[in-house]
């Protein structure tokens, strides 16, 4: 093995040849070997993470930073803190609830001032689509956005506008050619509308109230138009946050038909159940809404199978009087589940407890979502790769204390909850950024180009 900066060994250390006991080492930021422990070179620091899982850093795809301009919702020092608590070494920045939002390369420059400076992991960013943007992709995709994302029904913010199906034809067009994803929020409007004039207007501190609003339909119908765009364009498209499982069938089948077509589901549609949330309790709610616990296994079964190629967070902050603590008002609450730090012990919490193990985790929460994002030096212990590691203790259980959070408001549906999964030091780029409730490093975290 050649010569190394920092030496990490382990008894499980999860490559991507399978958990096996090995040194990973770390030169320069990059990892240079992958070997046999005892054959481990010299090294100015060496650590020996026991008994202790060693991951490749995640890489959270799905993640509302918010600055500039929605700072008191969330900011970069913040999020990113609770980024590296949570294991994840690379976030993505979804183009809205910035101002301005990212849809032009001078509003990207913005975001990317706003962040240098006051990252502790890396970061990269999706640019946005909405109405009339096409002459904008190409510019952005040059100036270094990892692929565009859009939302099909209100995203919330007068800023983001949805787009309709002449808008995507022409969007997805470019898109192909310029070999980049398009992400989608896929409900379409129209569904909505009609549970609406359907149904009298319900108690809205009743949590069957909202998702009675939110129809699967709405899902299902929004992923078959999406399906077939991508099958007439050649667009890579990302269905990002499914929550309806009703919608596997109909991705499998795409799937089968080798359409460029992934999917991510959310931590919370995989641990909780609809039944099981409280009339008056906002800090479940987010969109698509979280539907009952038959649905919930049913979307571990398409996880586990492949239907659903990864899980990304979709932090979505927002302070407490937009998300309506004191009413209780499910339909005039923010929409949104803040995770970031969670996302790790929420996953494999369930994941254990169905089976699961921590090759599992790599794939859907550092492997596929790099792969998506278009970072091949992301997501793998393996030369080559940028140093990003984790030693997480897959036996330890944490409590969730909502003010011990590093994100910018104490606010989460899991709080009270233990989960299982510890992270005890992360690395991004061989330095250590995370250590034991301590943060080592500062902001090291860069723009990956």
């Amino acid at each position: 093995m050649p010569s190394a900066d920092l030496v990490i060994t382990g008894k499980r250390v999860v490559t991507p040849d399978g958990v096996v006991p090995a040194a990973v080492a770390i030169a320069g930021g990059l990892i240079t070997a992958v070997g046999d422990p005892g054959a481990a070179p010299d090294a100015a620091r060496r650590l020996d993470a026991g008994d202790a899982v060693v991951l490749p850093g995640l890489v959270d795809v799905h993640v509302h930073v918010n600055e500039p301009g929605r700072t008191e919702w969330e900011g970069f020092e913040t999020a990113t803190r609770a980024a590296a608590a949570g294991g994840v070494t690379t976030i993505v920045d979804m183009p809205l609830n910035s101002v301005p939002v990212t849809t032009t390369v001078e509003a990207l420059e913005r975001k990317a001032r706003a962040a240098a400076g006051r990252a502790t992991v890396d970061y990269a960013f999706w640019g946005g689509v909405v109405p009339g943007s096409d002459r904008q992709l190409a510019p952005l995709a040059h100036a270094g956005v990892r692929g565009f994302k859009c939302f099909l029904v209100a995203s919330g913010i007068d800023e983001f506008p949805p787009v309709s199906e002449t808008d995507l034809r022409q969007a997805m067009t470019r898109l192909a050619e310029l070999e980049l994803p398009l992400l989608v929020h896929a409900e379409l409007p129209g569904p909505i509308a009609r549970a609406a004039a359907s149904s009298a207007a319900g108690d809205p501190r009743r949590y069957a109230s909202y998702l009675a609003s939110r129809p699967r339909a709405a899902e299902l119908e929004a992923i078959e138009l999406m399906v077939g765009l991508c099958r007439e364009t050649g667009c890579r498209i990302h269905i990002v946050h499914v929550s309806a499982a009703d919608a596997l069938d109909g991705l499998r089948a795409a799937r089968r038909g080798t359409l460029p077509l992934t999917v991510e589901t959310c931590p919370h549609y995989l641990t909780f159940g609809a039944e099981d949330i409280p009339d008056g309790a906002t800090a479940w709610k987010c969109a698509p809404p979280i539907r009952e616990g038959e649905n919930r296994e049913r979307l571990w079964s398409g996880l586990a199978e492949g239907t659903i190629d990864l899980v990304a967070s979709d932090h979505s902050p927002a302070p407490p009087g937009l998300k309506c603590l004191e009413t209780g008002d499910f339909l005039r609450a923010w929409g949104g589940v803040a995770s970031l730090e969670l996302a790790l012990a929420a996953t494999w919490t369930g994941a254990r407890a169905r089976g699961r193990d921590v090759r599992d985790l790599a794939r859907w929460l550092a492997e596929r979502p790099a792969r998506l994002a278009g970072l091949p030096q992301k997501g793998r212990i393996a030369p080559g790769c940028d140093a990003d590691v984790v030693v997480f203790d897959p036996d330890a259980r944490l409590t969730v204390e909502p003010t011990r959070l590093r994100q910018r408001h104490p606010i989460t549906p899991y709080a009270g909850m233990t989960l299982t999964g510890v992270v005890r030091q992360t690395f991004v780029r061989g330095t250590c950024v995370y250590d034991r409730e301590v943060f080592p490093a500062g902001a090291i975290g860069k723009w990956v180009r």
